[in-house]
């Protein structure tokens, strides 16, 4: 597995090439809208980018696609030639052609107004989320300073899960819909489409701690490290003609864009250290069983999700090379219950 010193987008790029697009029906909706040449459909370089393009729409805004290379952008204008000037190719590379219609869509009439309308949208929730993680930054500081009243923390505390969840929540939604058939099958498909999503993991991890009486102010730090790369990547996109963002904030805003993945390692690292905390919690008054089950268990979907697959190996890893040779060493005993947990966690 990477380490933390590597190139940062190869992480993402592992697991972008790791994701299962075969089961994905999103995936196969939208590589059937997406306008190319035959021949150049059957290319796998192509097929790979647009699978790059798809994570990074879906699942990891952070992943940078790197653009085609030369010679297939040029087979790709030559082809595309007898039917559409160069610059009409390109722009049907990087949009998806309309589900009900055959023809490319126009930019004037109708078309443009609910382009403005989507645009409009679009920016409404942009600014709810931002809204929202900037109010559970600010509750989450609260809730860790050590000056704080007690009550005043635990509340804090308990409003900042419940920010994220609820972000979360609304970030799922406006991703995927709601199901499309409120039963049994349709209810599990639509799972089955969210179950790997960042944002599906977050409301889960909130929910588990919410739910409880047990007050652990560690378990903020992924909550932290959430609202503060979303309310940096907001600042950046958004105000960077305003004086004070210039004057104040652009800089502690660049250098949360340029460490993402440290953010996100900090958070996997205090994320594997919670699940400990609630085992050795398992031995006090404020023991909770089914709280450290399930978190466990969303432990075990951390390190399957491909969004967070790459962080948690590498930190298992670590862990691995340095309890291992102990576990030899000093208490072979355990070898077989570490062999039964092992089996259950690669199940």
């Amino acid at each position: 597995m990477a380490e933390g010193g590597d190139d940062p987008q190869r992480l993402k790029k592992i697991a972008a090439a790791a994701y299962d697009y075969d089961n994905d029906a999103r995936w196969t909706d939208y590589w059937s809208n997406i306008l190319i040449p035959p021949h150049m459909a059957s290319r796998p370089e192509v097929v790979d980018h647009y699978k790059r393009k798809f994570y990074q729409r879906y699942m990891d805004p952070d992943l940078v696609v790197e653009p085609m290379s030369s010679t297939t952008s040029s087979t790709s204008s030559q082809s595309a030639r007898p039917s559409a000037t160069p610059s009409s190719a390109n722009a049907n590379e990087q949009q998806p052609r309309s589900r009900n219609s055959g023809s490319v869509p126009r930019t004037t009439g109708p078309s443009a107004t609910t382009g403005a309308t989507s645009s409009s949208v679009r920016w409404d929730q942009q600014t709810i989320q931002f809204s929202v993680n900037a109010w559970v930054f600010v509750i989450a500081v609260l809730a860790v300073l050590p000056l704080v009243p007690k009550s005043l923390s635990n509340r804090a505390y308990r409003l900042s899960f419940m920010g994220t969840a609820c972000s979360s929540l609304y970030s799922l939604y406006s991703l995927y819909g709601r199901p499309r058939e409120w039963n049994m099958q349709g209810l599990q498909v639509y799972l089955q489409s969210i179950v790997g999503a960042k944002d599906f993991i977050y409301f889960i991890y909130c929910l588990t701690f919410v739910t409880s009486n047990l007050c652990l102010k560690f378990a903020l730090i992924p909550i932290l490290c959430r609202a503060l790369e979303q309310v940096a990547k907001f600042l950046r996109r958004n105000f960077t003609r305003s004086t004070i963002y210039r004057k104040y904030l652009e800089d502690p805003c660049v250098w949360v864009e340029s460490n993402t993945t440290t953010l996100n390692i900090l958070s996997s690292q205090a994320e594997i250290a919670i699940g400990f905390l609630l085992i050795i919690s398992l031995l006090s008054w404020q023991r909770n069983f089914i709280q450290t089950f399930m978190y466990w268990q969303l432990l075990k979907l951390m390190y399957q999700a491909p969004v967070t697959a790459g962080y948690h190996q590498s930190n298992w890893s670590k862990i691995g090379r340095t309890v291992n040779p102990m576990i030899q060493r000093y208490a072979p005993f355990l070898n077989t219950p570490v062999t039964a947990v092992q089996r259950w966690w690669f199940r």
